[in-house]
């Protein structure tokens, strides 16, 4: 990869990071039960990326040894929004958007387990100190403190993403990013659609809108930008550059929530986002 390519695919890759950084102001926004407003989301994404790859005329077609795989990453999605979203309903936009940033530190140690593939000393270190930045997110280990809690579904959040990101690291090199994500937000809204039923639907209308932005700009283009990005770059790599999502997204909450985070969330922020630049580093000078 020489150098231009180089940047141009890290400045793709943070453009998308960008656009899903907004998942953290639309999941505080939204005042919906988190598996509703999971599966609106993902069938209206669904839509608008099944319009985008026929207009494209992208092969929409699956091979059989792919199918199951495809549908478990999905459901690993869908899992991996809807106990994000429960993290930011229990917190703030900070907490919930650093616990989500444990998925680095565990990539790191399920990619090696399940691609086969070398662990490497300096992905270790990384993995510490993403360990540390979380602790000084969460002030009391008690179950009653909604922040602990939240921090929890931000850990079970990321494992979920983790090992999603790892099954379609190999399918991303046959399949059209857009056409993976059709399927994966299809097997979303088809699982997701008994909670329409079983949950308080009454809000729809009034948050249509933001989920619709949601599902647009957040889904539609940041996580296909994202599944490009799988092309270029290692998931580890991808996985701690996507680091400055909370950036991103604390920022926007600042503006748009008026959400100050507090001195030990900005330390463990600054903590977990120091693994981008040292990858950003470290990859920089391999490319050299």
């Amino acid at each position: 990869m020489g150098k231009e390519n180089l940047t141009k695919n890290l400045l793709e890759l943070n453009l998308a990071v960008l656009f899903i950084s907004t998942s953290g102001v639309l999941g505080r926004y939204i005042d919906m039960p988190s598996p509703i407003t999971i599966g609106l989301r993902a069938l209206l994404a669904c839509v608008v990326l099944f319009l985008f790859c026929k207009w494209k005329k992208a092969d929409l077609h699956l091979q059989n040894q792919d199918r199951k795989t495809i549908l478990i990453s999905g459901i690993l999605l869908g899992l991996h929004w809807t106990t994000y979203f429960y993290a930011l309903q229990l917190s703030n936009v900070a907490i919930g958007m650093l616990s989500l940033f444990t998925f680095p530190a565990i990539t790191a140690i399920l990619e090696p387990i399940i691609l086969k593939t070398k662990i490497l000393k300096v992905h270790l270190l990384l993995c510490v100190l993403v360990l540390v930045g979380i602790y000084f997110l969460v002030p009391d280990f008690n179950l009653q403190n909604s922040q602990f809690k939240a921090v929890g579904f931000g850990v079970l959040s990321a494992f979920c993403y983790a090992l999603r990101n790892i099954a379609m690291k190999s399918k991303i090199e046959r399949y059209n990013g857009s056409v993976l994500m059709v399927y994966q937000l299809l097997a979303i809204a088809i699982f997701w659609s008994p909670s329409f039923f079983l949950l308080d639907n009454s809000m729809i209308i009034t948050y249509l809108p933001a989920t619709v932005l949601l599902a647009v700009l957040t889904t539609s283009i940041g996580h296909t930008l994202f599944l490009y990005s799988l092309k270029n770059f290692s998931t580890i790599t991808t996985s701690i550059i996507s680091c400055t999502q909370p950036i991103y997204g604390i920022l926007i909450g600042l503006i748009l929530l008026g959400e100050v985070p507090k001195l030990t969330t900005i330390i463990g922020g600054l903590i977990i986002i120091s693994t981008v630049l040292v990858e950003s580093i470290r990859l920089s000078q391999l490319e050299k």
